[in-house]
């Protein structure tokens, strides 16, 4: 069996054990003395990483994580204690792995890239102590097992086998019993079980398996197995070997010797059990849950609007008959609950974006000698893995700004009266329809006088427009294609650089970024995302005999206007609702349809909004609210402005989904 086909469950693990090495210094080098748990953690997640990358026939990365394991378990037993200088090398180790994993990704190979030096620094903490012994892997520590935990003996041994264990320890053989525990978070047990009886038959010969081996390949086990292995390697030799295979929780392995005169059904030999020290651990209720391949929940999820888009013929079908509108009812609620559970599986926790970003504050802090602590809630948050995939670097840059030139140092912080260490929130909730992500801090604001003048020395807007600006249109400038207010560029980050992408980023995916800011106080970015991408809840409308589509959580309400109530401000058409001024919008001048001339003394007016900004839009008729099914326009279409997609409706008509974000 190729053990290539285990690269994508590799690449996973990889990176998961990344983050939590990552997270778990951070708590390290929080802690005000050694915490023995966290360091534990630590040295199974490097351990594991080590097993995971000699499995798979990484070379440089089981290097790495090897030397790194040594230093751990020095710091385990405390014949060495953590300071700055280890946790900035074991960080460093980890910036290493992480471009190992993304070069895994793109290339199937870890890359050019050479780990010599920082092994070199991994050496040196190991050579500072004279405690440290050679051959650190090679040690182990007998203790006393359970004897219920050796669950080799409890096999039945045949008349065939027994003669099997004699032969061998003629031939001066020697017969071992083994019980392999397997980590409850293993996701393919039956690929890990291949692994370890590969490696058991580099060592010897298998005579005894149970379950049987035909079972532990169809995963047809627990989360343990034993087997009855002749060979003429040590004990030692099978710790080593099977320690080193990633998420194998335990594993006991016991000298079996059987007197010749006398052979019983099942022998039980009082001998001493060898095995690495781990400590011992009760095996945890775990959720019982599947990595899927994201192209499968495509598929279902392509289904599941197909079944939609029936559902939706049937509904323009004429038909009399009771029992015929009875069905329709109970199809949409099936649909109904089927899209649900669809998005359901879909959806992810916006945890797994969140959890990158403790350690680029602390790497932000350094390089910027800025004091600074983030604040994050909502991890819990649920977005759609499409979502998750694509917003990580808008808030990576986001956060960076916020610490490179949001935060004040701590010189300016004390003189203008603020604790000198910066805070910065990343806050994410749900607002029903939507997910919204905060990114603020408490520095000094974005000052709309510097904006003002920057716009205007650059030629972005004129003096006259800047007169009649509001201060959040001043700000909003700082979304424009290369615009920033920044002195000098760093490399960290420049207010208002790169924040077009940001922007064009986040409304690719159908969302709004906006942002508040007070002086001296601090800036507040805000993102609004849409749950889900591919199924909404829209208003149709009928614009020139065309239908098109509005996104229902857009619309604020819609309106009956008589054509003697709409007003003009600088030539732009607007209405006054209920005390707010609000301008009109003719789809059809914008669509570039021709406009049916009627005699009518009223409009009908669609009133949506983008943040704070509301517009009405103009259209003919009214069809009603539907659910639809957002199709793509394809590449050679979705440079098209205006329109975010199409739908297939009931009666097979192509109707346009409008894109707000724009037309506002």
């Amino acid at each position: 069996m190729d053990v290539s086909q285990y690269l994508e469950i590799f690449i996973e693990e990889a990176k998961e054990h990344v983050q939590s090495l990552n997270t778990n210094l951070l708590e390290l080098e929080k802690e005000s003395s050694d915490s023995k748990d966290i360091i534990n953690e630590v040295f199974r997640s490097a351990h594991t990483l080590k097993g995971m990358a000699a499995t798979m026939g990484f070379k440089k990365m089981n290097k790495l994580t090897h030397e790194m394991e040594n230093v751990l378990s020095e710091l385990r037993t405390g014949n060495i204690t953590i300071d700055s200088k280890m946790l900035d090398t074991l960080f460093g180790c980890l910036d290493i792995l992480e471009q190992y994993v993304d070069s895994i990704v793109e290339t199937g190979d870890e890359g050019e890239k050479e780990a010599d030096e920082m092994v070199g620094v991994l050496l040196s903490i190991l050579d500072g102590n004279s405690d440290v012994k050679k051959e650190l892997e090679d040690e182990i520590k007998e203790v006393k097992v359970d004897e219920e935990e050796k669950r080799y003996k409890k096999l039945e041994l045949t008349d065939f086998e027994k003669n099997a264990i004699k032969s061998g320890a003629e031939e001066g053989m020697t017969t071992f019993g083994i019980t392999i525990y397997i980590s409850p978070n293993c996701m393919l047990k039956s690929a890990r079980a291949f692994i370890i009886f590969r490696t058991l038959e580099e060592l010897g010969s298998i005579i005894k398996a149970s379950p049987e081996v035909q079972d532990i390949e169809d995963e047809k086990f627990d989360l343990d197995f034993s087997v009855v292995v002749i060979s003429t390697e040590t004990k030692e030799d099978f710790l080593k070997d099977l320690d080193n295979i990633s998420e194998v929780e335990e594993v006991i392995v016991e000298e079996i010797s059987l007197d010749n005169s006398e052979v019983k059904d099942k022998e039980e030999v009082e001998v001493e059990a060898v095995k690495k020290e781990k400590p011992k651990k009760k095996k945890p209720i775990t959720n019982r849950t599947i990595r899927v391949d994201i192209d499968r929940l495509d598929t279902l999820m392509n289904l599941v609007s197909e079944l939609i888009i029936i559902k939706n013929g049937l509904e323009t079908v004429e038909q009399a008959d009771a029992n015929f509108t009875e069905q329709i009812e109970y199809l949409e609620r099936i649909t109904t609950n089927l899209h649900d559970a669809v998005m359901k599986v879909r959806m992810v926790p916006i945890e797994r974006v969140f959890n990158r970003f403790p350690r680029l504050i602390r790497d932000l802090s350094r390089k910027l000698n800025k004091k600074m602590i983030l604040h994050m809630s909502g991890e819990d948050t649920e977005l759609d893995r499409t979502v998750i995939d694509e917003i990580g670097d808008p808030l990576v840059h986001l956060i960076r700004n916020a610490g490179d030139h949001g935060l004040e140092t701590p010189e300016v912080r004390l003189k203008n009266g603020k604790d000198e260490t910066g805070n910065i929130h990343l806050r994410a909730y749900q607002d029903g329809n939507n997910v919204v992500i905060e990114v603020g801090e408490d520095g000094a604001g974005i000052d709309v006088e510097k904006v003002k003048a920057k716009g205007i020395g650059n030629g972005v807007i004129t003096q006259e427009q800047a007169d009649f600006m509001t201060d959040k249109e001043i700000v909003d400038l700082l979304f424009r294609p290369s615009f920033s207010t920044a002195e000098s560029i760093s490399d960290v980050s420049g207010r208002g650089v790169g924040l077009d992408v940001v922007k064009t980023k986040v409304e690719a995916l159908g969302g709004i970024i906006e942002v508040e800011t007070e002086l001296g106080e601090g800036s507040t970015f805000t993102i609004r995302l849409p749950l889900t991408l591919a199924i909404i809840q829209a208003l149709m409308v009928e614009l020139s005999g065309e239908k098109y589509a509005i996104p229902l959580n857009t619309i604020q309400n819609i309106e009956e206007i008589k054509l003697k109530d709409i007003k003009y401000i600088q030539n732009e058409e607007v209405i006054n609702l209920r005390g707010q001024v609000i301008p009109i919008i003719r789809l059809h001048k914008i669509l570039d349809l021709v406009e049916e001339e009627t005699k009518k003394d009223s409009i009908t007016v669609v009133v949506v909004s983008k943040g704070d900004k509301k517009v009405g839009f103009v259209v003919d008729k009214l069809i009603g609210q539907q659910e639809i099914v957002i199709k793509s326009l394809g590449k050679y279409l979705m440079s098209i402005k205006m329109i975010a997609g199409a739908t297939i409706l009931g009666d097979g008509e192509v109707a346009l989904i409008l894109d707000i974000n724009t037309l506002i």
